[in-house]
């Protein structure tokens, strides 16, 4: 550990003069979730008509973003790729995986906050809040990425039972008891007892970080900061965020400032907005079925 803590004093010694000279860099992450099966309801579907959806959410699940940062601050941005022909790009409103994903994040590692523009269905929203402090435990153990030395971090971080997912997963959870309890009921040969058992949750998640001190800025992808050195990797439950090239003080520079416009909201109260959205959605598209006894596309353009 003393030999780290070393390590790290001399970068920052080295990149002090580099750093009073408007310091700026740009980082590539490559993001990566792996999919599970689906059992698809419970639905016959062919092996063909598997492998499109699997297809799909593959490429819905490996996004590249491009993190730009300074001393005090950085912009984390999913990067833009030309739509192939044929393929649907959703729309500008549509739902993407992860909280930090689809829009631009503002992260200021002084003052501990962060901004984002969002649009949730044509309205544009200003999510504000506290950036999360991991509490890091530094390991010994090193490794190289391109041609940075990197030294591994971890961390436990509780999972925030108002984020997307969360309230999703407990909204289905709800809704699966108060069919249990029904289906109960109506069947008086059984005791008014639920048979839906709750799978439970997991409470916390560990965060395994790679960061290298040649690089001392405490930022790193997504959410991801308060390391002593630019943090390279990612590795959180399902998703892998590696760092694929760095330029730093490039000619060109890029403007580093928090985002303004939209109704300004908490992450918690734009993730309410978005599920209470999401389900009258659903239940629209399920009427609009029944309605046309299966043919949801007729009369569309």
């Amino acid at each position: 550990m003393k030999n780290i803590l070393l390590f790290i004093f001399a970068c920052f010694i080295h990149f002090s003069s580099i750093q009073a000279q408007d310091f700026q860099g740009k980082a590539i992450y490559l993001s990566k979730t792996s999919v599970a099966d689906f059992n698809f309801g419970g639905r016959q579907v062919s092996e063909e008509q598997k492998k499109r959806f699997m297809e799909r959410m593959k490429e819905q699940s490996e996004k590249t973003f491009v993190l730009t940062f300074d001393k005090a601050a950085a912009i984390y941005e999913e990067e833009e790729k030309l739509e192939t022909p044929g393929q649907d790009s959703g729309g500008r409103g549509r739902f993407r995986f992860g909280d930090f994903s689809g829009g631009k994040l503002y992260k200021n590692i002084k003052d501990q906050n962060y901004s984002k523009e969002s649009e949730m269905f044509g309205k544009v929203f200003l999510i504000k809040d506290e950036l999360q402090q991991l509490n890091w435990t530094m390991g010994s153990e090193t490794k190289k990425i391109g041609n940075y030395t990197c030294y591994k971090a971890t961390a436990i971080k509780a999972i925030d039972s108002t984020n997307f997912d969360s309230l999703r997963r407990k909204r289905d959870r709800d809704r699966k008891k108060e069919d249990s309890d029904n289906a109960v009921k109506k069947d008086s040969t059984k005791n008014n007892v639920s048979m839906f058992k709750d799978k439970e949750e997991p409470k916390e998640i560990e965060i395994t970080a790679w960061f290298t001190p040649e690089i001392p800025v405490s930022q790193g992808p997504g959410e991801y900061w308060g390391l002593p050195g630019l943090i390279l990797e990612v590795n959180a439950g399902n998703t892998v965020l590696l760092c694929t090239k760095i330029v730093l003080n490039a000619d060109e520079k890029t403007e580093i400032k928090a985002p303004t416009k939209g109704k300004v909201v908490s992450q918690q109260e734009y993730n309410e907005t978005l599920l209470v959205k999401m389900e009258e959605m659903s239940e629209r598209f399920r009427g609009g079925n029944r309605g046309s006894g299966g043919n949801s596309n007729r009369g569309r353009n």
